[in-house]
């Protein structure tokens, strides 16, 4: 389970909070042959996020519009969030099918400038 703070931390420490990356999803799935191993299927641009104060979870979404996330629009207000918003978890909504998915880990790919939330599936 990761938390905000996590995020806050994790996109200091790998990319220096470089507004240009772009956050996106990262999708691993299991092994067939080794289900102790995960296989990288796949990445798409997240859209769009909100707090949920009821659920206590940040949520990423595909919405599958032109929008997309930046490093430099996301992190200036997660800062001035207080110690219990920061400890809400990080969760994302892809579609019908796969929403309310767990943030499994981070990444980045810095000749494309991006930075991924992996989901597992």
């Amino acid at each position: 389970m990761k938390y905000i703070i996590d995020l806050i931390e994790d996109i200091r420490e790998q990319i220096g909070n470089n507004e240009d990356y772009i956050v996106t999803a990262g999708l691993l799935k299991e092994d067939p042959k080794d289900t102790s191993k995960l296989i990288y299927a796949g990445e798409a641009s997240l859209n769009i996020w909100h707090k949920d104060e009821i659920t206590k979870q940040l949520i990423f979404e595909i919405d599958g519009s032109d929008t997309k996330i930046t490093v430099g629009s996301l992190i200036p207000p997660l800062l001035i969030y207080d110690m219990d918003s920061m400890m809400f978890e990080l969760r994302m909504h892809v579609n019908a099918q796969y929403s309310d998915m767990e943030i499994v880990g981070f990444g980045k790919n810095d000749e494309e400038k991006r930075y991924i939330l992996f989901i597992k599936i």
